[in-house]
C-alpha cells in the first residue's frame, strides 16, 4: 500500500474539530461547555497537581522523541501536528507501557505517549495513525472533558450536584461519549494520512496484537461487516451491555465507523476543503437538539429490539437525553440571532 509522507500532505487550515467529529461526542461536548465554570474548574486541578506530576514522571522514566531521538517518529509526530494545522508541536515519549498503547495527556500543556510494545507492532503508516488519533483527541479538547467526566462520574447520585445537573442522565451519556471521542480521533487520523484503509490497518493491528504484516486487511474488513450486519436483536442488546462499563468501542466497530462515515461523503467533503473551521462559532442551542435527536434513537432502537415488554424503558432512556437537550437550552440562553 502506497503511504504519502506527511510533508507531502497539504494541511488543512484552521480545521475545527467539529469538522470531524461523532455526532456523539459533539453532544456531550456541548453539554459540558454549558456547565458554568466547569472549564476553568477542571484545567485548575489538572494544573495544580495530575498534569504537573504525569510530566515529570515521564521526564524521568520515558524517552522524549526529538529530531536527535527517533527522528522519524518524531518527523511523523511533527507532521501530523502540521496536516491538522496545530498551534504547537506537543512533546512526544516512548515509554515500556501506557494504557491503551497510546494516550494523549493534560489540558495546559498537552503531551503524547506511546508504548514501546505499540511502537515496534506498527509499520510507518500506523505510526502516524496512532500520533493522529491522539492530536485529534488534543484538537477536540477530550482531555480536559475526559476529566470532567472521571469527576462527575466519582460523584455518588445520592449526593446532591451543584447547578441542578439531572446526573443521572449526564452520566449516561458521557459514558456514551467516552468511546465516541474514540471515534471522533479515529475520523482525525484519517484525514491526517488522507487514508481511511491505513486506519482500518491500524485497527486490525491493535484488535489482533500482531503487526499487519502477517494479516489481511480484506478479511479483517469483511469481519467487521460480518459483526456490524448481525442480525440477531438478543445478540445486538447483549452487546449494547457489554459496551457500557468500556471506554473503547470494539475494533472491528471503530472499522465499520471509519468506513461508514467516508460512505455518507463527509470525509471526500473535507477533502475539499468544506469544513468549519476555528473561528466560526458553534452554536450551542442547535447541538443541544443534536443531542436529544441522537440518544434518543440510539437507546430507543436497542431496547425496542429487545421486545414491547421492555420498549417503555427504551423510551425513558431516549426522555432522559431529551431532558439532558433542554438543561443545555435552558443554560445556554439566547444567542445571537436565535428567535
Amino acid at each position: 500500500m502506497t503511504e504519502t509522507l506527511p510533508e507531502n500532505i497539504e494541511p488543512y487550515p484552521r480545521i475545527s474539530s467539529k469538522a470531524y467529529e461523532h455526532p456523539a461526542d459533539r453532544a456531550a461536548t456541548a453539554a459540558l461547555k454549558a456547565v458554568p465554570m466547569l472549564d476553568t474548574v477542571v484545567r485548575k486541578l489538572i494544573e495544580w497537581g495530575y498534569e504537573r506530576a504525569l510530566r515529570q514522571s515521564f521526564l524521568g522514566n520515558a524517552v522524549r522523541v526529538g529530531e536527535s531521538q527517533l527522528p522519524d517518529l518524531w518527523a511523523s509526530h511533527t507532521g501530523v501536528c502540521r496536516i491538522l494545522d496545530m498551534p504547537d508541536v506537543y512533546d512526544l515519549y516512548v515509554t515500556w507501557y501506557v494504557p491503551g498503547g497510546a494516550q494523549a495527556i493534560g489540558a495546559g500543556k498537552p503531551m503524547v505517549v506511546m508504548s514501546s510494545d505499540l511502537l515496534e507492532k506498527l509499520g510507518t503508516g500506523e505510526q502516524r495513525v496512532v500520533l493522529a488519533h491522539e492530536v485529534g483527541h488534543i484538537l477536540s479538547d477530550h482531555m480536559l472533558y475526559m476529566t470532567a467526566l472521571n469527576i462527575l462520574i466519582a460523584v455518588p447520585f445520592s449526593m446532591p450536584f451543584p447547578l441542578g445537573l439531572p446526573l443521572r442522565a449526564v452520566r449516561a451519556v458521557l459514558l456514551e461519549w467516552y468511546r465516541a471521542a474514540e471515534l471522533s480521533a479515529d475520523r482525525a487520523s484519517a484525514l491526517a494520512v488522507r487514508d481511511p484503509r491505513i486506519v482500518c490497518r491500524t485497527l486490525m493491528v491493535l484488535g489482533a496484537g500482531i503487526s499487519a504484516d502477517q494479516l489481511n486487511l480484506d478479511a479483517f474488513m469483511t469481519q467487521a461487516m460480518e459483526y456490524e450486519q448481525w442480525d440477531d436483536p438478543s445478540d445486538r442488546v447483549r452487546r449494547f451491555f457489554n459496551e457500557i462499563g468500556q471506554t473503547h468501542p470494539l475494533a472491528v466497530r471503530r472499522v465499520s465507523e471509519v468506513m461508514k462515515w467516508v460512505q455518507s461523503g463527509d470525509y471526500d467533503r473535507v477533502q475539499r476543503g468544506e469544513y468549519r473551521t476555528r473561528d466560526q462559532e458553534a452554536n450551542v442551542r442547535e447541538e443541544a437538539g443534536d443531542a436529544a435527536e441522537f440518544y434518543a434513537e440510539r437507546f430507543r432502537r436497542i431496547f425496542q429490539e429487545m421486545g414491547e415488554n421492555i420498549t417503555t424503558l427504551g423510551n425513558q432512556m431516549g426522555g432522559a437525553a431529551e431532558q439532558v437537550a433542554d438543561w443545555i437550552r435552558a443554560r445556554s440562553g439566547p444567542r445571537d440571532g436565535d428567535e
